[in-house]
């Protein structure tokens, strides 16, 4: 990282405009290379770029998924979304997930993420 102090919200915003655009290389660039993305509390569900890449490239293409972000908390170099997901399940029905996700942002990429949901992604 250079000197250049660097914003764990900014970061999280542009992961997040990135899931909503579908732009999988924007949404990867905003993670380590190793980072791990959890269902709460310790259920890896993705770990590194690649898997990173591949979970979600399946999404953003079958799912087609959105994002709105309802509440947001930070404090230093932790964030906290409240999420709210809309997405299209398997059988074609819209549907929405709620969410928080803690996001750990040590530098300037995201490390680790834990998703907490309603119900399975």
């Amino acid at each position: 990282m250079s000197d250049q102090i660097y914003n764990p919200e900014a970061i999280v915003q542009r992961q997040v405009d990135a899931y909503n655009a579908h732009d999988i290389e924007a949404f990867v660039a905003t993670y380590t290379d190793d980072a791990e993305l959890f269902l709460h509390p310790s259920e890896l569900i993705a770990k590194g770029s690649a898997q990173i890449r591949e979970r979600y490239s399946r999404r953003f293409r079958e799912a087609r998924p959105s994002a709105v972000i309802p509440k947001r908390m930070v404090l230093g170099r932790t964030v906290i979304d409240q999420e709210e997901i809309t997405t299209v399940s398997p059988d074609g029905q819209r549907g929405t997930i709620r969410a928080l996700v803690i996001y750990e942002i040590p530098h300037d990429k995201i490390a680790r993420a834990w998703l907490i949901t309603d119900r399975k992604p």
